[in-house]
């Protein structure tokens, strides 16, 4: 359904950092960039994620209420995940990574703020 999401960033480079140790925690390469406009890029193949100043030149913000959600290929990798986001200068919101019942079945998740304020999750769908 998606090509792709960007994210605004007060400070790009913590941000790289930071992503870079989150996804590469669900085995997705560092980012690539910057790009002509100072983004950083992620690539798989269902789709693309970046993070950058905004283009207005305006502060970046994060959306309350939104949440970009990234695949895990295995439960583990949801731990993975909000461990490599916190020891990279992220911050642990909500309920502890686990698993969670609901509407739509079990799922392994873990979420976490960016150094922007961005709220990332991680999950697993068992099979």
């Amino acid at each position: 359904m998606f090509t792709h999401v960007t994210v605004g960033a007060n400070d790009v480079e913590a941000s790289r950092r930071f992503y870079d140790a989150a996804l590469g925690a669900l085995g997705v390469d560092p980012g690539s960039g910057p790009d002509a406009k100072g983004r950083y890029w992620w690539r798989t193949r269902m789709g693309a994620f970046a993070v950058g100043a905004p283009i207005d030149g305006e502060p970046a913000c994060h959306a309350n209420g939104g949440t970009i959600g990234f695949a895990a290929k295995a439960p583990e990798m949801v731990q993975a995940f909000h461990d490599a986001g916190i020891a990279a200068g992220g911050t642990a919101i909500e309920d502890p990574p686990g698993e969670r019942n609901g509407p739509f079945g079990k799922l392994i998740l873990a979420y976490l703020r960016d150094p922007s304020g961005n709220k990332i999750c991680a999950m697993h769908r068992p099979g």
